[in-house]
């Protein structure tokens, strides 16, 4: 069961992770929190007021970011005329604080479920997903997985068979592909596991 989900009796899932690879996974899950940023809300921010507050109207200069935050309108590359980004804007000045809010508390309930494993001795521990915190960690292996292609520059229509995948060992950006192809597999399971 190695990287590969089961489904748990009455939903979830559950997954074998030995000490490096929950010690990768949660490394890469705090760099995604780092990533999005903190969250825009003070406790003692009024909720109603923090409801309808204006996020941002532009979109993000960093590519990873510009990928887990694309445009509604136009998609990456086009040229949109005027009203097409006024309107793009418009549905990220009230959408996006959402969007980072929950990929937020995808990315902390994969470490928190990660943290519940124990810092000691994990070898061969047996992560127990629930079916809520199952599709909280599926929307974190996707956010990691579109952050570290965005780094890589892996387009949309990558067939599978470009450089990247046949890069020598002594490359540098080699694990960076090993754990993109790593947190496919784990998604793909995840998702195999889910619809079953």
């Amino acid at each position: 069961m190695a990287g590969h989900f089961e489904a748990l009796p009455g939903g979830g899932a559950a997954v074998a992770l030995d000490e490096v690879e929950v010690s990768i996974l949660r490394s890469l899950a705090v760099q995604l929190l780092e990533l999005i940023g903190p969250g825009e809300a003070a406790a003692d921010e009024d909720p109603l007021a923090a409801l309808f507050a204006d996020g941002p109207s532009t979109p993000p200069t960093d590519p990873a970011l510009a990928r887990l935050f694309p445009d509604a309108y136009g998609g990456p590359g086009t040229v949109a005329d005027e009203p097409t980004r006024a309107a793009a804007a418009e549905f990220r000045r009230f959408t996006e604080n959402d969007l980072r809010a929950r990929k937020r508390e995808d990315a902390l309930a994969m470490v928190r479920s990660l943290d519940a494993l124990g810092a000691d001795g994990v070898e061969g521990a047996v992560l127990e997903l629930n079916p809520a915190t199952s599709r909280q960690w599926l929307g974190a292996l996707n956010d990691l997985r579109l952050a570290i292609g965005a780094r890589l520059e892996v387009s949309d229509d990558d067939d599978g068979t470009g450089e990247l995948y046949h890069l020598p060992d002594s490359d540098p950006r080699k694990p960076m592909v090993m754990a993109y192809l790593w947190l496919g597999g784990m998604q793909e399971s995840l998702i195999d596991t889910l619809m079953a």
